[in-house]
Parts: C-alpha cells; structure tokens; sequence
C-alpha cells in the first residue's frame, strides 16, 4: 500500500465529507496513441495500463503507464485550503471548506502537509475511459450538487468544463481521463 496526494476544492472535499462523492476523474497526460486504441487492459505484473493498438499496419502494444494517483488498495489523503497558525508547533488546522474566509492566512491546497490532512481515502477501483464515456451513475457518484442540469451527466459536464476547457481539456475535447473511485476511511 502506498500513499498519495490528491487536490481537491471545497465544494469536492465537502461532497466527500457528506458521502456523496465516491470518484473523481483526472486528465491521463500520456495518451498519444490512444485514439488508435483497440483496448486497454491492466497487467497486474509491471502494475501498468497498456493500450492495445495498431500503427503503420503493426500489431503493438502502447504502455500507458502506471496511474499517478495510486491502484486499487492504495491510499489518497486529500490536500485542501487551509489555514494555521504556527505550522512548527501543527497548531489547530482551521479548513475553508467549512467556514467563511475571513481573518486567516490561507494556505493554498497544494501547500498543505500531510499531518495536517483530515481526510484518507482507498483507491476502490483505477480505469482510463474518455470524459465523455461518463454514466449517470459514476456522474452521481461525483458528488456534484450544484448546476442546473436535468441529469447527473449534464450535472458532470457542466462542472467539468468549468475546471478544465480553459486548459484544454474540455467537455466537447473527450480527452482521457482516470476514472478513479474511492472510499473514504475513517
């Protein structure tokens, strides 16, 4: 078991917090050939993802690698805005999922050290499917409760490209993604 650190924002960590999200997705940076895919499967022994592809008329395989975030059974602790007084002496940790940003230094997430993390989740499950391939049922499981959308795949979209299409990344690009679902533990 290993760990790692993942971002997320307030919003996300409160969803978290409620048990409404229970997966997030994240851009696959290394998919050059994946358009050309025929499949993509898991080997348990190099612990990567491989993508099963043809290019020039040649049977080849194609190492995605293995996913950044961890495999299923490793551990994520959750990187948040916070705040502290005195990060020498670990001083309480104030959140600002959890109240109104007032007279605090606020510390972005990616600063935040791991003995000030409140939330630990198992990785459940790791796959690498386009933006778009999203369900109703993983988009629910995304913990969204804002947008005004008619499903929770319109829900999905609507946030995603609200995060990503500035970078590229956006709903109507499908990019690939790491579908990752997760547990939180106590």
């Amino acid at each position: 078991m290993k760990e790692h650190p993942i971002l997320f924002s307030g919003p996300m960590v409160l969803a978290i917090l409620d048990g409404r999200k229970t997966m997030t997705r994240r851009i696959l940076k290394n998919h050059l050939f994946l358009s050309r895919k025929r499949r993509i499967y898991y080997d348990k022994d190099t612990e990567r993802w491989y993508a099963s592809f043809i290019p020039d008329k040649t049977v080849g395989d194609f190492c995605v690698g293995k996913c950044p975030y961890g495999q299923p059974g490793d551990r994520l602790w959750v990187r948040e805005k916070f705040a502290c007084l005195d990060l020498a002496k670990k001083t309480p940790v104030i959140y600002a999922a959890d109240r109104e940003p007032k007279d605090y230094l606020w510390r972005p997430s990616i600063h935040m050290p791991r003995w000030a993390s409140r939330i630990t989740l198992e990785i459940i499950a790791v796959r690498i499917e386009r933006v778009q391939d999203i369900s109703n049922e993983d988009a629910e499981a995304e913990g969204l409760s804002w947008c005004n959308a008619a499903s929770p795949r319109d829900k999905f979209q609507c946030l995603w490209g609200s995060l990503n299409a500035k970078r590229g990344y956006g709903w109507d690009a499908n990019p690939w993604v790491w579908a990752i679902s997760f547990k939180r533990l106590p």
